[in-house]
């Protein structure tokens, strides 16, 4: 077996006395698509935040592509291919559309801090970026200020300024969060889409979201994983329904999604 895009190894994260990650194995192989699914207050946040360097994990090991990211600076884990989301859409509001995404795509490029470069004739950077606006289908929107898209289109923004420095490992949590019906379905083909030989891991509410797009659910519960398998397997898993997916499952029937 190849080594995994990422692996948790005992990863473990308290504050102060409570300890919220309780001891997180997962392996992910390339081109893999995982969801993390689970309750409230589960860790899964948590988690996003120890693998994208945001939080220190009192203990454990957090590896990408076989080295260990643990420690690094959250800028220094996206240099080397690891790049995330939020769930509060994270954009520069006063640029366009297109001028978000060529911000996304400089550095990835080898462009640095400069004020004597004009960003209009860096060719590559703009056919990077207007392809990347093709990939998340705004197009018809590339020269709309950012703040002006609907809250979908942002969303779609998100991801493309998530993948625009070229990330091998995407991150995305809670994609979906807000939308509508049709939005969704729409948004899952996209993901679908830009994602296409990357690794994905998303933290993902939804059921149906989750189980058209993973291709494993690793199921968190008090901060452990306590499952990790195919979208059947984890549906039929006696402790995952009793611990959480009946019950969501049952909500989300009841209230007609």
């Amino acid at each position: 077996m190849s080594t995994p895009a990422l692996e948790l190894r005992d990863l473990r994260k308290s504050f102060g006395r409570t300890e919220i990650i309780r001891g997180a194995n997962l392996s992910v192989q390339p081109g893999e698509r995982v969801a993390i699914i689970g309750p409230n207050g589960a860790g899964k946040s948590t988690l996003f935040n120890l693998i994208s360097g945001r939080f220190a994990p009192t203990s454990g090991d957090v590896l990408l592509n076989g080295e260990r990211i643990n420690g690094k600076r959250p800028f220094e884990i996206n240099r080397l291919g690891l790049s995330r989301s939020f769930q509060i859409t994270n954009i520069f509001p006063k640029l366009s559309v297109f001028e978000n995404l060529r911000c996304g795509v400089l550095w990835s490029l080898g462009y640095r801090y400069t004020l004597f470069r004009f960003l209009n004739s860096l060719s590559d950077a703009n056919e990077r970026a207007e392809d990347l606006l093709r990939k998340i289908h705004l197009e018809k929107k590339r020269d709309v200020l950012a703040m002006n898209l609907t809250y979908a289109e942002q969303r779609a923004l998100e991801i493309g300024i998530t993948i625009a420095g070229g990330a091998q490992v995407v991150l995305l949590d809670e994609p979906t969060a807000g939308m509508s019906k049709s939005e969704t379905e729409r948004f899952i083909e996209l993901i679908r889409e830009v994602t296409v030989g990357k690794t994905l891991l998303t933290v993902e509410h939804d059921m149906g979201v989750v189980f058209g797009l993973a291709d494993r659910i690793a199921v968190v519960v008090y901060g452990e994983v306590i499952a990790c398998d195919t979208p059947d397997a984890v549906r039929a898993n006696e402790r995952v329904q009793e611990a959480y997916l009946g019950s969501v499952l049952a909500e989300q029937q009841a209230g007609g999604h």
